[in-house]
């Protein structure tokens, strides 16, 4: 099995990005030996889609589940269609997270968690541009 967590940083002591389309990288982990491989997330500078990206990412790496802060709309749909189940935590670091998962401990999403273009500009959607 390969779980895929988006990440900070590029090991297990890297605190969990919240966002998941915007993550910097995504660390692959096996749960059972905690060997893991890191891939810069491709999505992250991308001016649109930047979910679907990474879920198509996760998803040619061979994961079978994902554990994130975040989740949009559009990679819930892509995660969900490929079989993928998603696990949601608050903070934490990667070895942290992996341990609660392998002891059934996360919460597992039943969809999108906040509304497209979230993690752009702060979250705030549409390009972070406040009304004004």
């Amino acid at each position: 099995m390969k779980i895929a967590i988006s990440s900070s940083g590029k090991d297990l002591d890297s605190q969990i990005d919240p966002r998941f389309g915007r993550c910097q990288y995504f660390i692959f982990v096996d749960p059972e030996t905690m060997e893991f491989e890191v891939s810069e997330n491709e999505g992250l500078m991308a001016s649109g889609g930047a979910g679907v990206q990474a879920a198509q990412s996760v998803v040619q790496k061979g994961a079978s589940a994902v554990i994130t802060g975040n989740l949009g709309p559009n990679a819930a749909s892509a995660l969900s269609a490929s079989g993928i189940k998603v696990h949601l935590v608050s903070g934490g670091t990667l070895r942290e997270v992996t341990e609660a998962f392998k002891a059934g401990k996360l919460q597992e999403a039943s969809g999108p968690t906040v509304p497209p273009h979230f993690g752009i500009g702060g979250g705030r959607g549409m390009g972070g541009r406040r009304n004004q």
